[in-house]
């Protein structure tokens, strides 16, 4: 095993992540928990891989049997980049692959519980928010406060149905955002670290070269229509679909803004700082994303290029 050091202290890495699943530390464990296993996978063969792994599940099914599904859940889409980085594909198509496999199984998932479970998103979410209303109001009351203060904040039965109601139309986005983030934060960590260890693993292409396709912009205008269709039924699946194709498109229109800024930086050889600050300002002012919508529609890139020559 040519890596048997690195190996074992990423294994042992690797149980530990799974163990704080059962923590507090559970959401910022998610987010690395595809890392160990794609190292292992794409540094060692099939047999070591599996020498490497096996006794981790093994430990933490005895500690924390739960966690298991957890780790097994996560394994698919780490097998998923893998074989990707095996293949030398590029660092895009690596993201996309595994961002795409992990919202195939959030959808699987919530299709099984729908199906086998009778499982109702809205409900559970209602319920969480109630309970969570409970347990703040429980305390506040022997106080003296409680409803009262509920009262006061608009919190009713009627905002708790809305809240819900709205936290279930935005699943789709947030669901593919969370798959989006996981896969490219790991390949982020993933590549110098494969680097490091001899294992070539394409980049990024960097940010001034970031373009989407202008095709978009016709997205965008279907999704405006969508949502004029559903004359403000919010609960329709038509305002859904809308909604959130809208919310994707102007978090692409912002990625676009930001791509342009750091061309120009590029270009007018400035700051590398500069387009960073400059992206701030996108990410906090939504409406600045219409940076990124024009520059999708005019060629102000290849204008900038002829102006410096």
């Amino acid at each position: 095993m040519k890596f048997r050091w690195s190996s074992a202290a990423w294994s042992v890495a690797y149980l530990f992540l799974l163990l704080s699943l059962s923590t507090s530390l559970l959401i910022i464990t998610t987010l690395f928990i595809l890392i160990p296993p794609i190292v292992l996978g794409t540094t060692l063969g099939r047999k070591q891989f599996l020498a490497s792994v096996l006794p981790v599940w093994v430990i933490v099914g005895l500690l924390s049997p739960i966690n298991i599904w957890i780790a097994a859940y996560f394994m698919i889409p780490s097998l998923v980049m893998v074989r990707w980085y095996r293949r030398r594909s590029p660092a895009f198509s690596t993201i996309v692959a595994g961002a795409c496999t992990i919202l195939a199984q959030f959808v699987l998932l919530l299709f099984i519980g729908k199906v086998l479970f009778s499982f109702n998103l809205y409900t559970y979410v209602n319920d969480i928010m109630n309970e969570a209303i409970h347990m703040t109001v429980s305390p506040l009351g022997e106080l003296g406060a409680g409803s009262s203060l509920f009262t006061d904040l608009g919190l009713n039965a009627d905002s708790v149905d809305e809240f819900s109601a709205r936290t279930v139309q935005i699943l789709p986005m947030a669901m593919i955002v969370f798959s989006a983030v996981i896969s490219v934060l790991t390949h982020s960590i993933v590549r110098p670290i494969l680097g490091s260890m001899g294992y070539v693993a394409p980049r990024m292409r960097p940010a001034r070269e970031w373009r989407l396709p202008k095709s978009l912009v016709w997205y965008y205008l279907i999704g405006f229509l969508l949502q004029m269709l559903s004359g403000g039924n919010d609960s329709s699946p038509m305002a859904m679909i809308a909604f959130n194709l809208l919310l994707l498109l102007q978090i692409g229109f912002m990625i676009q803004a930001i791509g342009f800024f750091f061309f120009i930086a590029h270009e007018r050889g400035w700051n590398k700082t500069l387009p960073i600050l400059l992206a701030i300002p996108i990410i906090l002012l939504p409406p600045l994303r219409i940076i990124g919508i024009i520059d999708l529609v005019f060629p102000l890139r290849e204008m900038v290029t002829k102006s410096r020559r």
